[in-house]
């Protein structure tokens, strides 16, 4: 929990900049490369971890890894982190800049399972309802559970709005095992 905030405190600061400099999709962009290329690599994840690795060392192979292929304010930023021996919060921070990002743009991520693969057409019209339900922008991202039978399970942050055919007979089973009203 500590080095979330931590790594939200450095999120927030990184955005102020990035903000002011009118480069905040920039900086997104090459923290989304970083935290890949961290992910990624066992090796990479064993480096930024090892506390015997002077400085200088870590910070040269960061230019190495990402002088070419990241804004200089995010370059700037990494050697930041590397002084103050916060690399290790690296990929959250790259999290919750993600989040602040989608915050700032009015964007939310909606996780939608289905039991068959929506065509576009139907992942569009999804969208679209979505966006009306939220009044937000939204990011969708499907995925398949063929044990939902039918329907959809949709997750937007802490909401959850189950449609499912499997949810549906739960709630009915409760009902009969409650001995609740007749149904019709």
């Amino acid at each position: 929990m500590k080095n979330l905030r931590a790594a939200h405190r450095y999120a927030v600061a990184l955005m102020a900049v990035a903000e002011e400099q009118h480069v905040v999709d920039r900086v997104a962009s090459d923290l989304e490369l970083v935290g890949s290329v961290i992910r990624g690599s066992r090796e990479v994840q064993l480096f930024i971890a090892s506390p015997v690795i002077f400085v200088g060392r870590k910070k040269s192979v960061f230019r190495a890894l990402f002088g070419t292929r990241v804004g200089r304010e995010t370059l700037a930023f990494l050697e930041l982190l590397v002084t103050k021996r916060r690399e290790a919060l690296i990929a959250n921070i790259a999290e919750q800049f993600a989040t602040l990002r989608d915050e700032k743009y009015g964007i939310v991520n909606a996780d939608v399972t289905s039991a068959v693969e929506l065509d576009p057409p139907q992942g569009q019209e999804l969208k679209e309802h979505l966006e009306r339900f939220t009044k937000k922008k939204v990011r969708v991202r499907f995925s398949l559970d063929r044990s939902i039978i039918g329907g959809l399970l949709v997750r937007i942050g802490d909401t959850v709005l189950d449609v499912s055919v499997k949810h549906q007979m739960e709630q009915l089973r409760q009902r009969f095992l409650e001995g609740g009203p007749e149904l019709n």
